[in-house]
Parts: C-alpha cells; sequence; structure tokens
C-alpha cells in the first residue's frame, strides 16, 4: 500500500484579522441595537442582530481557523481542519435561525405598524454600511474556505441590512410610509436564504465524505484505469477533509509488481496535475491474486481500455 502527500500550504486568514472583525462587528452591533430602539425601526433591529451574529461567526471563524493549523495527533489522524467545515455549518444555521426571527418580526410589524425616526435610521444605516463592507473587503482576502465564506455571509447579509435600513429611512423620512421598513427586511432575508441554504448544503455534503462537486468520479476512475501496466482501477474513493484538501484511495490491479514504483508515481502525477490531488492511498493488487466481488449500486471497477 502506497501513500502520497505533496507539499503544500493553504493560506488562512490570520486570527488576528478575524478578531478585529469580531470587536468591530460586535460593537456596532450594540450601537445599532441601541439605534433601533431609539428611533422604533425593525430594520436597524434587523440589522443589529445580523451583526451580533457576525460577531459570533467571526469569533468562532478565528478559534476554528486557529484550531485547524494544530498538527496530527494519535487521536486525529487528519489534523483539525475539519473544524472549520463544522463551523461554517453551524454559522449557515443560525443565519436560518436570525432568518426565521426577522421574518417573523416584520410579518407583526406590517400587521401593527409603529413610528420610525427616519434620520437616526438613516445615520446608523450609513455608518454600518461602511463597517460592513469593510468588514467584507478584510474576509474576501483571504483563501475562501467554507468557514470563511459563513462567515463573510453574515457579514454580507449586514451589508445588505444597512443598505435595506438606509433605504427604508430615506423613505420614511421624505414619506413618512412605514410599511417599507418590515418589507425591505423581508427582501434581505430572502436573498440571504439562498446562500445559508447553499452553504448549509455544501457543509452537509463534506460531513458525509461526499465526493467533491468539480471532481467525477467515473472520469477519474476510467482515466487512471488508462495508465500504462494497470489492468483496473476499483473501490474508488474521494472525498473532501477539509476546503481545498482532497483525498483519494483506491485498489489498482496491475501487471507485474516489479513496475509498481513506475505505475505509482504516474498514478500520483495525473492525480496532481489534472485533479489537484495530494493525499492518496493507493493498495496495488496482482492479477493472479485479485478475486473480483460482485457489487450493487455505484459501478465500483474500472478496466483498462483494452481489458473491457
Amino acid at each position: 500500500m502506497s501513500h502520497h502527500h505533496h507539499g503544500h500550504h493553504h493560506p488562512t486568514p490570520k486570527g488576528g484579522l478575524l478578531l478585529w472583525a469580531f470587536a468591530i462587528t460586535l460593537s456596532f452591533a450594540a450601537v445599532e441595537a441601541l439605534g433601533g430602539w431609539w428611533s422604533g425601526s425593525l430594520a436597524l433591529l434587523s440589522d443589529a442582530g445580523h451583526m451580533l451574529s457576525d460577531a459570533t461567526a467571526l469569533g468562532l471563524a478565528a478559534f476554528a481557523a486557529w484550531l485547524s493549523q494544530r498538527p496530527a495527533s494519535k487521536h486525529h489522524s487528519y489534523g483539525f481542519g475539519r473544524a472549520e467545515v463544522i463551523i461554517g455549518i453551524f454559522n449557515a444555521v443560525t443565519m436560518l435561525i436570525i432568518i426565521v426571527a426577522i421574518v417573523i418580526a416584520a410579518i407583526n410589524r406590517l400587521h401593527a405598524p409603529q413610528a420610525v425616526s427616519g434620520g437616526t435610521v438613516i445615520v446608523i444605516a450609513f455608518i454600518g454600511l461602511i463597517v460592513n463592507l469593510v468588514l467584507a473587503y478584510m474576509l474576501s482576502r483571504g483563501e475562501q474556505t467554507l468557514n470563511v465564506r459563513a462567515a463573510l455571509l453574515h457579514v454580507i447579509g449586514d451589508l445588505l441590512g444597512s443598505v435595506a435600513a438606509l433605504v427604508a429611512g430615506i423613505v420614511i423620512l421624505f414619506t413618512g410610509w412605514t410599511p417599507i421598513d418590515p418589507i425591505l427586511s423581508l427582501v434581505v432575508c430572502a436573498l440571504i436564504l439562498v446562500s445559508a441554504l447553499r452553504l448549509l448544503k455544501e457543509g452537509l455534503h463534506i460531513i458525509m465524505e461526499g465526493v467533491p462537486r468539480h471532481i467525477d468520479l467515473n472520469e477519474v476512475g476510467h482515466e487512471l484505469a488508462k495508465l500504462p501496466g494497470i489492468v483496473s482501477v476499483h473501490d474508488l474513493h474521494i472525498w473532501t477533509l477539509s476546503s481545498g484538501h482532497v483525498a483519494l484511495s483506491c485498489h489498482v490491479i496491475i501487471e507485474t509488481p516489479a513496475s509498481w514504483p513506475e505505475t505509482l508515481k504516474q498514478l500520483n502525477t495525473q492525480l496532481h496535475e489534472k485533479y489537484n490531488i495530494n493525499h492518496s492511498t493507493i493498495q496495488p493488487e496482482h492479477t493472479t491474486h485479485y478475486i473480483a466481488i460482485p457489487t450493487t449500486g455505484l459501478p465500483r471497477q474500472y478496466p483498462h481500455k483494452d481489458n473491457p
């Protein structure tokens, strides 16, 4: 059995950067909450809720980024890279919970309109817009792991919330039409919902050891089986260890054991150059020792093109 690792480095956002983003977000969440309570604006209060969830998301993202860099141990032989995936899923779920809460509050506000101070909303929403633009820029500069993308989703949600609150404040100030406040809150929720569900689906796919969506399992199997000296490939598995880190394991039936070192080199080169798979575990088997085991469902055997 042969294991293969290419030396590689994945840049991750510095913990200090995430912690600064956490502190800024938490501070402004308090400002928006006070402003929303003072002005009676649901848009501001909903944006403050987003900001609070962002602060939590950023704090957890910083912790996950630190934890993912810890080396492998006897209890965690793959390391802690998947911590970022778990935190990403958690942050996506919390965003869904916040969306539900805002939708309920917006519907209630539509049925029972309340007075809103448009001027106060405009000032605070404008400041919030600037803060969120800065945070979004900061987070978009690093590697886009699922963890960081989930935290960035919270920030983008706040950015849209600030825009909605700003528009609502302007409309209320000049027309006095308060329903615009909960209506725009519902629009923002609808926009964020799509991204939150997409991130949640991606995170669950990784946790369930799913084949990365940019890789075709059957294509990989057939391409590997085309290499000289290989009779067939079977028991092929491809999964994501953590964001950007893909692993593969398979068994290959070879014609002659003496050619295995060169065949293994060709296999690893193919995986690295064509699919960017740098962590592979490949088990060689000689034709005289291989016993075919019938399988059902997805085909697990990929014969060489000359051995149909």
